[in-house]
């Protein structure tokens, strides 16, 4: 069972870091800038549409393991990981980009569990997150978007890279994510979460309790 629970040690903590060059201030796009992703799209958010009901396929709620907050427990979800989420969030069953959202509100937690493979996207997960990873995608197409904390973290020989990022969605929403990028056993996992720009704490939050919890069995 693969565990990420230790790479929370080693994250940076909202705010933390430099800026990057394609920082919100600057209005600079995204293409214009190294290390961050050229510009690819048109600044659309391109949401896959779930598949089959939010009710099919619910994860099992398992007793909490250590602290949680108030709020929020573990998930045993049907596509075989474990994840910390509030309580009253709704599942939306795996889509067709490999992703299992679960939903609250204006925030979103994104798990896709195994689905690029590392031979074919690389072995450096900070390059896979800033190049390649399609739940980044919205921050390379956006006219308006920031990245700060990028970094590899290699711990346990595991390799991961978070960043943080801003961009518009297609709804003109300007809103703040956290990202971890995994690869476990040649496959890279997404941990996301996405909010409302002006509510960082709350997306952090939502973020490191999903981290520390994730687990996967494949």
């Amino acid at each position: 069972m693969a565990a990420i629970a230790y790479a929370v040690l080693f994250m940076p903590k909202a705010g933390d870091g430099q800026q990057s060059p394609q920082g919100r201030e600057a209005g600079v796009q995204p293409s214009q800038q190294d290390p961050s992703p050229g510009r690819t799209g048109t600044g659309t958010d391109p949401e896959p549409a779930p598949t089959g009901t939010p009710g099919s396929q619910q994860p099992q709620t398992s007793a909490p393991a250590g602290e949680l907050p108030e709020g929020y427990v573990l998930r045993d979800d049907p596509e075989g990981f474990r994840i910390a989420v509030d309580r009253t969030w709704q599942r939306r069953p795996i889509n067709d980009a490999g992703q299992v959202r679960y939903t609250g509100g204006d925030f979103t937690l994104i798990v896709v569990p195994g689905r690029d493979s590392v031979q074919t996207n690389g072995e450096d997960p900070l390059v896979y997150q800033r190049d390649k990873e399609p739940e980044l995608q919205p921050f390379r197409d956006s006219s308006w978007a920031s990245a700060t904390g990028l970094r590899r973290i290699d711990v346990g020989g595991r390799s991961m890279a978070e960043g943080q990022f801003t961009w518009q969605d297609s709804n003109g929403r300007e809103v703040y994510v956290r990202n971890l990028a995994l690869a476990v056993d040649g496959t890279y996992h997404v941990v996301q979460v996405i909010g409302p720009e002006a509510q960082r704490d709350k997306v952090t939050e939502i973020f490191e309790q999903a981290t520390a919890s994730y687990r996967s069995a494949r």
